[in-house]
């Protein structure tokens, strides 16, 4: 199929193989993909019944009927090339497992159907395990602090798309309660303010604590450096001086 040069393709490069933990994701993206290609439709549609091999008997057909049957046979040839490109990106992007599981299916739909079967559905499990990450996710010291805190906002995320839904202070609230030890001050002092803070407004807060302590930590740097300078000069000048009185002692002596 002939894709237009102006539309811009969804990049798989960097998408994550099935493994079984990652259905919702990695089918929605496929998904795109194939809507993009506009070959979607054959994962919702059973192939034409009309075979490449069918024996037409045209004696008493009519010129109109003809025509009819010659676009079914251009549509079931269409549907099968599509049925390839589709069959090759869902097998292309699955753990080896899981393709060693369905590489003998021929029909992309069947693979597509057998996949939501075994990992759409709700999983008392899955919803259990997501929740575990949510609730042992900790900051630490050495990390940047929005880079954890966009891992929370991810976490989050992944616990509200299994239909378990949280107001936005309380998130906001267990977020207080994940901060790394270095900000324990900064975390008592949100607790004592009145107002509850909304996830999105405390992630703003934290945004502009962490600007004004790098602020900090830059200009304390710049103070120590000419210290550390006049210092290291001022230990240069007295061995100077030192060296220079030696110098003269051994002369007098000598004399």
């Amino acid at each position: 199929m002939a894709i237009s040069l102006n539309k811009t393709l969804l990049d798989l490069s960097k998408l994550k193989p099935l493994d079984g933990n990652n259905f919702k994701r990695w089918s929605q993206k496929l998904l795109i993909f194939f809507e993009q290609l506009e070959v979607d439709y054959v994962l919702f549609n059973e192939p034409p019944t009309l075979g490449s091999n069918t024996v037409v008997d045209v004696s008493n057909t009519t010129v109109g009927s003809i025509t009819a049957m010659v676009v079914d046979n251009a549509t079931k040839k269409k549907f099968e090339k599509d049925n390839k490109t589709i069959r090759g990106h869902l097998l292309n992007h699955m753990t080896n497992p899981l393709f060693d599981l369905f590489v003998t299916y021929k029909c992309a739909k069947e693979i597509w159907d057998n996949l939501e079967k075994k990992y759409g559905v709700d999983d008392a499990g899955k919803k259990k395990y997501i929740v575990g990450q949510w609730i042992k996710f900790q900051m630490v010291n050495n990390k940047p602090i929005m880079e954890q805190v966009h891992e929370y906002e991810n976490l989050t995320a992944a616990v509200l798309t299994e239909c378990m839904k949280m107001c936005e202070v309380f998130q906001a609230n267990v977020l207080l309660e994940k901060f790394p030890p270095s900000w324990s001050d900064y975390r008592n002092q949100l607790k004592h303010k009145k107002k509850d803070l909304t996830l999105q407004e405390l992630i703003s807060h934290m945004r502009t604590e962490e600007a004004n302590r790098l602020k900090d930590k830059m200009e304390a740097l710049s103070l120590n450096s000419p210290k550390a300078n006049l210092v290291e000069t001022s230990g240069t000048v007295v061995k100077d001086k030192f060296k220079g009185k030696q110098k003269k002692v051994r002369k007098k002596g000598m004399g």
